[in-house]
């Protein structure tokens, strides 16, 4: 077969993709709707007696079998619509429009909403200590139904009627205890009281002996995870709780911390933006859960797993800490290595939403392959969300890893890795990712830390995983494996895992780390 060399033509090729993806914004923006439709919100008198400044939001929704609010809508161009806009100095008797000058997810704007009949909400976020749009003290109207046209314009009025109540601590229960604690560090650091959750599982023989002392195994769930989540083990009918209470399970403490932030998920690390959650934990959290639950409370007693997210932390803090914790078991990691930030390069590429072909860049993918959503469509959801129209302040996914591993900008916000629209990648930015490059960070410091973890590093993860992320465990895979000294750990594949997928049950990985208490 004669082999055609067409480099330069294929150069060709890609600089006319990149023209026409750029004729085609003209072309859309030559054939740009307006309309004169409009969302007037005012709120309840003496509601809001205080003036605020936040985030006004409009969800529209068909269905109405969960409030407009609460729907949680996936990364689609089917997902229910938002509008949002900033709003200083809001309180009752203020108004505030949202049209279509608002940014919009997932339509362009207020003018390409299908006509229908919808269901629409409106929610006012200003809650700076916890990133849900469900956090307390945020405002909220009643669920309205009504027919909508933008072709026939016209104003409909929302009136901010309710406020997500008080936060409440779930009660205890005989095997789990939950508490909320204030943060000295963080209360710091942030110039308010600032203060951390987590939820307490008690083992089996915790109740019938009262001498024993526990190893401590601390869980760090996926992106966002509440301490609530403990309660899956408070039902004693429910599997898990019984797989929990069975004989032979290894007899630990296991504490669920928190992601909610400020800027979305802390990721339990010290950060320029989120601040000294790392601390917190290491020096506040953990101390005092060793103090009321009878722990054995030394270093070789105490574990990490977690996954995605929690995959993440998980090996991040036995990185951090390689003298504080005996071991990580950390299931399908994010990004472990940023030149595969998912299928980003952030230190090569120009572009987070086009690649270097000039094609939209995936951001997930289905399970056979095909892709679920692009980066652009992601971020643009996360730009509604964000103060500023800006995914750095959303306190989504892309957000937070933003404000974790980045610097602040000169108005004391995570500054952005690239730019919220067009994704044009900031590489002065880039090179203060490098501390949370744990691939980097590993091959920097492996002198110092490398013989501190001899038998504690174990990773999983599918070469399908959704987001990609096996491409980083395979560079952090690279390095580890020819590591001096040695690091006498495993890292597992599965060819067709997806994420999620698990490499042993949970009992052998806790048997493999009771094994390692007192080493």
């Amino acid at each position: 077969m004669t082999k055609v060399h067409c480099s330069k033509d294929m150069s060709g090729i890609s600089k006319l993709i990149r023209v026409l993806a750029v004729a085609s914004l003209f072309a859309a923006a030559a054939f740009a709707q307006t309309t004169s439709l409009k969302f007037e919100i005012s709120a309840k008198p003496g509601l809001a007696a205080t003036a605020r400044n936040g985030r006004m939001f409009v969800f529209i929704n068909k269905k109405n079998d969960i409030e407009p609010r609460l729907v949680d809508g996936d990364v689609s161009y089917d997902a229910p619509p938002m509008l949002a806009r900033d709003v200083k100095n809001f309180a009752s008797g203020s108004t505030v429009i949202v049209d279509n000058k608002s940014i919009a997810y997932p339509i362009s704007d207020l003018a390409h909403l299908p006509a229908s009949e919808y269901f629409v909400q409106a929610l006012l976020d200003t809650n700076i200590d916890l990133s849900s749009l469900n956090a307390p003290g945020n405002l909220y109207s009643d669920v309205q139904k009504v027919t909508i046209d933008p072709q026939n314009g016209g104003t409909i009025k929302l009136v901010l009627s309710n406020a997500v109540p008080a936060e409440t601590v779930p009660a205890d229960t005989e095997y789990v205890k939950y508490f909320k604690i204030q943060s000295p560090l963080l209360s710091k650091f942030y110039g308010r009281p600032m203060f951390v959750r987590a939820a307490v599982l008690l083992p089996r023989t915790y109740l019938t002996d009262a001498t024993a002392k526990f190893p401590l195994l601390v869980n760090i769930g996926g992106y966002g995870a509440k301490y609530t989540r403990a309660v899956r083990y408070a039902n004693q009918n429910s599997p898990l709780f019984k797989t929990w209470m069975a004989d032979g399970l290894p007899q630990m403490v296991e504490l669920f911390v928190d992601g909610d932030g400020p800027f979305g998920d802390s990721y339990q690390v010290d950060s320029a933006n989120s601040g000294p959650y790392g601390a917190s934990l290491t020096q506040e959290l953990i101390p005092e859960v060793e103090r009321k639950f009878h722990l054995i409370g030394r270093p070789d007693a105490r574990f990490l797993t977690g996954g995605s997210t929690g995959g993440w932390v998980s090996l991040a803090l036995q990185l951090f800490y390689p003298d504080y914790f005996n071991g990580t078991w950390s299931g399908f990691p994010d990004s472990l290595d940023f030149r595969s930030y998912q299928l980003v390069n952030i230190y090569k590429d120009d572009n987070a939403y086009v690649n270097s072909r000039g094609f939209e860049r995936p951001s997930a993918r289905l399970g056979n392959g095909d892709t679920e959503f692009t980066m652009r469509l992601e971020c643009q959801k996360e730009n509604v969300l964000g103060a500023g129209d800006s995914y750095t302040m959303s306190g989504g996914q892309w957000g937070s890893w933003n404000a974790v591993f980045g610097i602040r900008d000169a108005d004391a916000r995570p500054a952005p890795l690239w730019d919220p629209k067009t994704g044009k990648i900031d590489h002065a930015v880039a090179k203060e990712f490098e501390n949370y490059d744990l691939r980097l960070y590993a091959e920097r410091n492996w002198p110092t830390i490398g013989t501190k973890l001899t038998g504690k590093i174990h990773i999983w993860v599918g070469e399908a995983d959704d987001y990609f992320l096996n491409n980083g465990v395979h560079y952090f895979d690279d390095f580890i494996s020819k590591a001096q000294p040695k690091y006498d750990g495993w890292i597992l594949y599965d060819g067709r895992g997806r994420h999620g997928w698990m490499a042993k049950p949970m009992t052998e990985l806790m048997k493999e780390m009771m094994a390692r208490v007192g080493k």
